[in-house]
């Protein structure tokens, strides 16, 4: 546990500097982390993480002077190893794909709210205090590494969830043609649209689920939900 309270240093990345103050908050409401600077342009970028040397980088793609994984390649090049988790609109494919081979550690689409950001940030928190206390004794040690670097903490349902009603949820979202708001959800499996909704977070937190959000005319925008691929 003590690995887990160290205070882990973010760069926040972003050329809106309302977008980069909102995320600097999101950031700075979950423990451990702490924004150490913001920058606006991937030459910006490049500058700050060998001034500040921060452990995450927080990284949009869509930056003026250049895109935001040649910002990735331009830091292993000069040596940084500091991990980067994208958040960006870029929801081609191919974009996608160069992010997981650039090694990113996450990638988060916008918009999204604080509580899409957050289980992200508490993953891997959790990895990384995995990976600086592993001791590597054998095979099994390395696998245990590897498998923790790469995959998405073990699951388990929160008390007053049922696998039953999980296994409905995640049947419903599977089947559906596009995505579903909880509401929906809730009208295509028969429980209350509190209850599908509470399911279907779980789902997005332990990354099993993606969320977009679809603005009306008034109000707050809606959450729909798909099944992660």
């Amino acid at each position: 546990m003590k690995e887990i309270q160290e205070a882990i240093d973010v760069l926040v990345v972003d050329d809106d500097f309302m977008v980069a103050r909102v995320h600097r908050t999101f950031v700075e409401r979950v423990a451990p982390f702490g924004v150490v600077g913001t920058a606006g342009t991937g030459a910006e970028a490049i500058s700050a993480v060998g001034e500040l040397r921060p452990d995450l980088v927080l990284l949009d793609l869509y930056l003026p002077d250049v895109f935001g994984l040649d910002v990735v390649s331009r830091l292993r090049t000069d040596g940084h190893d500091c991990d980067v988790m994208v958040i960006s609109a870029a929801r081609e494919a191919d974009t996608v794909r160069g992010a997981v081979r650039h090694g990113v550690v996450d990638y988060l689409l916008k918009p999204f709210e604080y509580e899409d950001l957050r289980p992200r940030l508490e993953r891997y928190a959790a990895r990384r205090a995995s990976l600086h206390s592993t001791v590597v004794r054998g095979q099994a040690d390395v696998d245990r590494v590897l498998a923790g670097a790469i995959a998405p903490l073990p699951r388990s349902l929160p008390k007053g969830m049922s696998v039953e009603t999980a296994d409905l949820i995640e049947r419903t979202l599977r089947d559906a043609d596009g995505t579903l708001s909880a509401t929906e959800c809730a009208a295509l499996t028969g429980i209350s649209r509190v209850s599908a909704r509470r399911y279907l977070e779980h789902f997005h937190a332990t990354g099993s689920a993606d969320v977009s959000l679809r603005y009306g005319s008034a109000g707050r925008p809606e959450r729909r939900y798909s099944r992660r691929l």
